[in-house]
């Protein structure tokens, strides 16, 4: 078992620091913490600016400024309620929401976050939440 803990401890590392870097919007950390390719999942959402096709470390490391650039700061946030490690895999449920600059419609719901680590990097990134309020809140 040695090396399944090695390689946990590796993914905590990586998602403590991913985690780390999104509280901050460390964009630098960020793309230094995915691989050059990401294999990146969100649901299309047209309607939502932030929500977009994504691939490379610098794309998916901008997604975080992009959510905070259309976003009222205060009236944003997110809980993280459990981390699940097995290998390389990371699964973190947990809560966001915030308030649309635009529209000033808001947006709220639980999210799970798919996290795969390869020597320390992030190579998966799949998000699972409320796309529909979160368009909602997009629409005028």
């Amino acid at each position: 078992m040695t090396v399944r803990t090695t390689t946990e401890d590796a993914t905590r590392a990586a998602v403590q620091a991913f985690l780390g870097y999104r509280l901050t919007g460390d964009a630098d950390g960020l793309t230094a913490l995915f691989t050059d390719e990401v294999d990146w999942m969100l649901a299309d959402n047209p309607g939502v600016p932030w929500i977009r096709p994504r691939s490379t470390a610098a794309e998916c490391a901008a997604q975080s400024a992009e959510l905070a650039a259309h976003t009222v700061p205060e009236k944003a946030g997110a809980t993280v309620d459990t981390i699940i490690v097995e290998g390389a895999d990371a699964v973190i449920f947990g809560r966001l929401w915030g308030t649309v600059r635009d529209t000033g419609k808001s947006f709220d719901g639980p999210f799970v976050l798919r996290l795969t680590v390869e020597d320390g990097r992030i190579s998966r990134h799949h998000l699972y939440e409320n796309s529909r309020s979160i368009a909602d809140a997009c629409t005028p």
